[in-house]
């Protein structure tokens, strides 16, 4: 087996791995777990309920 036949059979298993990892990602019976997913960083976010301190001091006259 030459480097030429180990290159052919590489480049053939890398292109099903990518088609393979296309049709996972883009399957339509998953699109609804991604969605959910897509907003799993902004599950956990508490409303900002605390008023900002518009106090002025005179400090600065």
């Amino acid at each position: 087996m030459d480097t030429g036949t180990l290159g052919a059979i590489s480049t053939v298993l890398v292109t099903i791995a990518f088609f393979g990892v296309c049709f996972w990602a883009f399957s339509p019976k998953l699109k609804k777990r991604f969605e959910e997913d897509a907003k799993l960083p902004f599950a956990d976010d508490e409303p900002n309920t605390k008023q900002p301190d518009n106090k002025q001091t005179d400090d600065h006259k």
